[in-house]
Order: C-alpha cells, then sequence, then structure tokens
C-alpha cells in the first residue's frame, strides 16, 4: 500500500472525543476519536501514527446510524458521525491534556 500524503491523513482525524467511556479506556491505553466517514481502519492507523509518533496496535471503527428527529410539525435528521478507538502499543500515549 502506497504511503498518502500527510495533509490528507490530517483531514481523516477531527477530534479526540472526551466522554466518561473514553476516560475508562485510557486505562487500558485506548483512545477515542471521531473521524471522518469515508476514513478506513488502515488510513486512521497511519494517521495517528504520523500525526502523534506512537505505535498503533489495533483500530476498532464504529458509524453510527442516522437518527430521525422531530420538532414540531417538521422531521429532520441528526448528523452521522464515525468513532476509532485507537489501541496503542506499551508505553506509547497521546497527551490530551497539556500540562501548563
Amino acid at each position: 500500500m502506497a504511503k498518502r500524503d500527510i495533509r490528507d491523513l490530517i483531514d481523516l482525524i477531527r477530534r479526540p472525543l472526551i466522554t466518561e467511556k473514553a476516560t475508562m479506556l485510557l486505562e487500558d491505553n485506548k483512545y477515542l476519536f471521531e473521524v471522518s466517514q469515508q476514513a478506513r481502519k488502515p488510513e486512521i492507523k497511519e494517521a495517528i501514527e504520523a500525526l502523534f509518533d506512537v505505535k498503533v496496535v489495533k483500530v476498532h471503527t464504529q458509524a453510527a446510524t442516522r437518527k430521525s428527529r422531530r420538532v414540531g410539525r417538521f422531521i429532520g435528521h441528526k448528523p452521522m458521525y464515525k468513532r476509532a478507538i485507537v489501541t496503542l502499543a506499551e508505553g506509547d500515549s497521546i497527551v490530551l491534556f497539556p500540562e501548563v
């Protein structure tokens, strides 16, 4: 597989997710990220390794289904999103909260 351009990889990772589940996963050296809908597991792995200079062991993805919402008589949809749980190698870590 050919290496992708670093500028394309940056666009795949949108933001780290900080939730109760995500903070519990930090104990197992797993990090939760919101990623682009078109991102695939090898691309996510390459992007995380390039951006944070760490070794990724596993990538699990989860795409949320589209949910409809009603506001009065109007029916709309919540935006779709995809998130990735990234497991890092032993000894590697990502600093989500930098010390000041």
